[in-house]
């Protein structure tokens, strides 16, 4: 289990797959304005209409001019997303965590942490990430120019028919290179905290496991913005190339100013965003966890009689 190195060992994967699910399903529609926001912004602007720093004033102007449903357009389909990268990423996680633990003392040194993030990150990105991140980027591009998307589904099928395959893999480099380092970065520190406080007898609370997580969603968005960037680039409504949206980001604004695009709106997301997802998973866990015990000393009793 992701929280406590020796836990993992005792929480079945059905569990962490679950429970992983339902936090991020929770974690991706309570933060979505922001993820909104920040998406706008890090798309290309029109020529002589700036884009608004402030990720409220985004929202608001979305709102006046486009009415609500603009503003939740691709909402769905970053919640379906996320159901599915987090109850992965949690699985992978959690296994890997044990692969990765020292034989002698079976814990994990905060690079083997940092290792196995990693490796749980490039697997969210191949079987679910990418190509919901794409739609979700591609409808939330489409929302304010042509709006030829009706849903999601729409959005599939219409990529799809264009361009195969490879359309809903646009940016998959960006989106893996992302992932695998958020996810290293995150679960890495998330962890590195918890056996931390763990070795001093520091008790996990709700109020712990919030803070450890909204740190550990800081530390995700500044060493992985650039990545975020370029994936929103090559993941708009008519796609790009990695290559070419480096390009069109040094074009636009340099390097700096470029590739940390959106930081504070991805900030005050990822902090937020990081609490409520791993205090959803640890209290997902105790509910889930419980029953599945439960469920499987029902069905071994059965079989034995």
């Amino acid at each position: 289990m992701v929280s406590g190195t020796n836990d993992s060992k005792n929480t079945p994967p059905i569990v962490s797959l679950a429970a992983g699910g339902v936090a991020g399903g929770i974690e991706a529609f309570t933060s979505y304005p922001f993820e909104f926001a920040k998406t706008r912004v890090q798309l290309r602007s029109e020529k002589g209409i700036p884009t608004p720093k402030n990720p409220f004033k985004v929202v608001t102007q979305v709102y006046q001019s486009e009415g609500l449903r603009a503003l939740y357009k691709g909402c769905g389909a970053l919640v379906v997303g996320s159901i599915a990268k987090d109850g992965v990423r949690f699985l992978f996680f959690d296994q890997i965590k044990i692969a990765f633990a020292d034989p002698q003392t079976g814990t994990l040194s905060p690079l083997r942490n940092l290792a196995a993030g990693m490796t749980a990150g490039v697997v969210a990105s191949i079987t679910a990430v990418t190509p919901t991140e794409r739609i979700k980027t591609a409808l939330i591009d489409d929302a304010r120019n042509e709006r030829r998307f009706r849903s999601g589904l729409h959005a599939t099928q219409v990529i799809y028919r264009e361009h195969g395959i490879s359309g809903l893999y646009r940016g998959f480099a960006g989106t893996t290179l992302k992932q695998a380092s958020a996810t290293a970065f995150r679960m890495g520190t998330y962890n590195i905290l918890k056996d931390f406080e763990t070795k001093r007898d520091i008790p996990q609370t709700t109020v712990t496991n919030f803070a450890n997580g909204s740190v550990a969603g800081t530390v995700t968005t500044l060493c992985t913005q650039p990545f975020d960037v370029i994936k929103t680039r090559s993941q708009s409504a008519h796609g790009a190339s990695t290559i070419e949206a480096i390009k069109s980001i040094l074009a636009d604004y340099g390097f700096f100013r470029g590739f940390w695009k959106g930081t504070t709106m991805r900030l005050g997301r990822t902090v937020f965003s990081g609490g409520i997802l791993f205090t959803s998973y640890e209290a997902a866990v105790k509910v889930i966890q419980p029953l599945y015990s439960g469920l499987t000393h029902t069905v071994g009793a059965q079989e034995t009689a």
